[in-house]
């Protein structure tokens, strides 16, 4: 064993004391051009800003994804497909009503965000879409609770609408059909997109395959929460909305392969990184099967499966951010948001994307 170096009777300094970290500290300046508003053209014209773990950052294409991975790396992509989970209409009373659904609670239940000049009651009804009738059957902490008037999915299929995230400064269009969708969604129940999946296409799909990449998918369904901003100073108080997640035999299968021939788990998006993390006991082996999750991850949490993640840039003061800063360090990702920012990057759902490593000396 070696010999310490510090002088016998030599009083050891205490280490200094952090301050915890606040809402404020995830806060940063965004000019507004820099929110994208619609998709590029084309999927993976995007740009990649790659983030190593010694803070290197170096500015790619989306499309140079397959050079950035090595052989033996795994994809694991949330295969969740978006609702038509927003939905306007009338109170008995005429009253005008907003209706984004949260999750899908039962064959014909949801839970909702309901927005009115006031607030519906227990056993009222609520006029939708012109189309049905859904009755209030009361409260569950800032959401109600719905009861449609047959198979809550196919309803809210045919006659809502596709539910844009709020800095997305209108409405949706026909081709947000399509785009606002990864092309391997397949999974109905999310009220937002995975967003990273958005920068992948068949093209690229195929020579990630050619390489020798794996790809493997795990589903979260993303509830309405995730555009809740968060409320409270210390973030020990702050509490997430729970989501349901499912993780197939093959995934963990080819999670366990991919460790053991010495390859790295590269998680597409916080929804496939939070899914794994969530499913993953204290040794990072995946559990099969479904669950909830309400993890909340901050600078100081202790990553058990991922490696690398691929995102995009998320908002000021969200839990994504918060997310990001636990897996590079938060100095780390201020530089790199300054970066892309003075270099033009598009943020949020429709905007650029980063590839991120792991960073475990923080």
């Amino acid at each position: 064993m070696r010999k310490s170096s510090r002088p016998r009777n030599h009083a050891v300094p205490p280490a200094p004391t952090l301050m915890p970290l606040t809402l404020d500290d995830f806060d940063y300046p965004l000019p507004p051009e820099c929110i994208a508003q619609v998709p590029l053209p084309e999927r993976s014209a995007s740009r990649l800003l790659v983030l190593m773990a010694d803070a290197a950052l170096a500015d790619r294409r989306f499309a140079e994804l397959p050079e950035l991975l090595v052989p033996g790396d795994l994809l694991v992509m949330n295969d969740t497909r978006v609702l038509h989970a927003r939905l306007f209409g009338k109170k008995a009373s005429g009253g005008q009503v907003e209706v984004l659904v949260e999750r899908v609670t039962g064959d014909d239940t949801v839970l909702a965000q309901v927005r009115a000049s006031k607030s519906p009651k227990a056993g009222g009804r609520i006029r939708l879409e012109d189309a049905f009738d859904a009755e209030v059957l009361g409260r569950a902490g800032e959401f109600y609770q719905l009861r449609f008037p047959g198979d809550a999915i196919e309803l809210i299929e045919q006659h809502g609408r596709l539910p844009l995230p709020p800095y997305i400064e209108r409405s949706a269009a026909s081709a947000d059909e399509e785009r606002y969708q990864t092309v391997f969604a397949r999974e109905r129940g999310s009220v937002a997109a995975p967003t990273a999946g958005l920068h992948f296409d068949a093209p690229l799909l195929e020579r990630l395959r050619e390489r020798g990449i794996g790809i493997a998918h795990v589903t979260l369904h993303v509830g309405a929460g995730t555009f809740q901003p968060v409320r409270v100073q210390d973030l020990s108080q702050h509490r997430m909305h729970t989501e349901r997640y499912h993780v197939p035999q093959a995934t963990a299968e080819a999670i366990a392969a991919t460790r053991q021939r010495g390859g790295r788990i590269v998680a597409v998006g916080t929804t496939a990184l939070r899914t794994l993390e969530s499913a993953a006991d204290e040794y990072g082996a995946i559990k099969v099967g479904a669950g909830e999750t309400a993890l909340f991850i901050t600078p100081g949490y202790r990553f058990r499966v991922v490696d690398v993640l691929i995102t995009n840039f998320h908002l000021p003061k969200s839990t994504l951010l918060m997310l990001v800063a636990a897996f590079t360090g938060l100095e780390n990702i201020r530089a790199a948001y300054r970066h892309a920012i003075d270099t033009g990057y598009r943020f949020f759902s429709y905007g650029d994307a980063m590839l991120i490593e792991r960073n475990d000396g923080i």
